[in-house]
């Protein structure tokens, strides 16, 4: 099958009067029509950097400074701007991180979605507003006859990320871009979302690029996740696969951060040593290299940045250990055990259940 989205050596830079911050570097990756790709990293690692740039919404001092984005075949980024314009809102679309202020604040949300229907399509303003009731109902909105007159800063936090998505979905995207979709709201309302979307996705058969640091989401959403470190793409792989056999020690420590079942009474979470480079001052091996129980006894880590390569069918890795092994999440307080000890294989599956 085709890739909908082919994301092939990106590099967006910042450049400040403190140096170039190499936000997103080098990354890659595909989606398929109707498959959902997770995005996951921790604060800074790139992921929403990468969302933007996808719909060329970086400013200065942003700059895209390599790399294609191909689109059903099309480079977005040798589009003009009338060019990209036709395609932003309309066959790709994205639910922003804060609808708050994604949102306009002096505009009802139905005026807000009958903009974006006109501005893609040629239709009246009575129809469009009909259409934007509709989209109000689909997503779950109560009185939608009601709601489509109110103004963002009316609405629970709930329903603003459904009136979002009500908004991204107004012209029928072929690719949504979910930027932490479920941030800031209470579990209940956060398993409505997710189970809004994959029913959402499954009637349209959009492409899904789900931007999240939430492991559980991952599990219960994606199909391949893709796990981001200091602007680099440093594992992707099936999500059951992933999960279960981690190839590069970040993944297995974020897989370990969250896997509690194994821990004794009263111990701490496991976590991962140290912190995340600054993108101004990267080292010049494996940006993982300072904080990895393995970099010691393996060589080329702390002098030059692994490939991004194939271990398995559709599992790629940039790992220096030779051949790559997999390994289950890292746990070293938890037991008492030193740095880089090693958990059994099913507490990795645990995460999933």
């Amino acid at each position: 099958m085709a890739d909908l989205l082919a994301i092939q050596g990106l590099r967006t830079w910042f450049h400040t009067r403190a140096g170039v911050a190499r936000a997103v570097n080098d990354v890659s990756f595909a989606i398929q029509p109707g498959e959902t790709l997770a995005l996951v990293g921790e604060s800074g690692s790139g992921k929403s950097v990468t969302a933007y740039s996808i719909l060329r919404l970086i400013n200065e001092p942003g700059r895209i400074e390599a790399g294609k984005i191909l689109f059903n075949g099309t480079d977005l980024l040798k589009l003009d701007d009338k060019g990209i314009r036709s395609i932003r809102g309309d066959r790709v679309a994205m639910i922003f991180q804060e609808p708050l202020s994604a949102f306009n604040p002096v505009q009802t949300v139905g005026a807000q979605i009958v903009e974006a229907i006109r501005l893609h399509r040629r239709i009246g303003r009575r129809a469009a507003y009909h259409r934007a009731m509709e989209l109000l109902e689909q997503v779950g909105i109560p009185s939608p006859a009601k709601r489509v007159h109110e103004f963002p800063h009316r609405l629970s936090g709930g329903m603003r990320q459904r009136a979002m998505i009500a908004l991204a979905l107004a012209c029928e995207p072929d690719l949504l871009i979910a930027d932490e979709p479920t941030t800031a709201l209470d579990v209940t309302t956060q398993a409505q979302i997710l189970k809004l979307l994959k029913s959402l996705q499954a009637e349209n058969g959009m492409g899904l690029l789900l931007i999240t640091h939430d492991l559980g989401v991952v599990a219960e959403t994606a199909d391949r996740a893709a796990v981001m470190y200091a602007g680099r793409v440093v594992e992707e792989g099936l999500v059951a696969t992933l999960f279960t056999r981690p190839f590069h020690p970040y993944t297995a420590g974020l897989l370990a951060s969250v896997s509690i079942d194994d821990l004794p009474p009263g111990a701490r979470l496991p976590e991962i040593p140290g912190t995340v480079p600054s993108l101004l001052v990267m080292p010049r091996g494996c940006a993982f290299a300072e904080r990895c129980p393995y970099a010691a006894g393996t060589d080329g880590c702390l002098d030059h940045a692994p490939a991004f390569l194939p271990v398995a069918d559709d599992h790629r890795v940039a790992c220096f250990r030779t051949p790559p092994t997999p390994r289950p999440p890292l746990h070293a307080e938890a037991t008492g055990e030193a740095a880089g000890a090693l958990l059994p294989l099913d507490a990795a599956a645990r995460v999933v259940a």
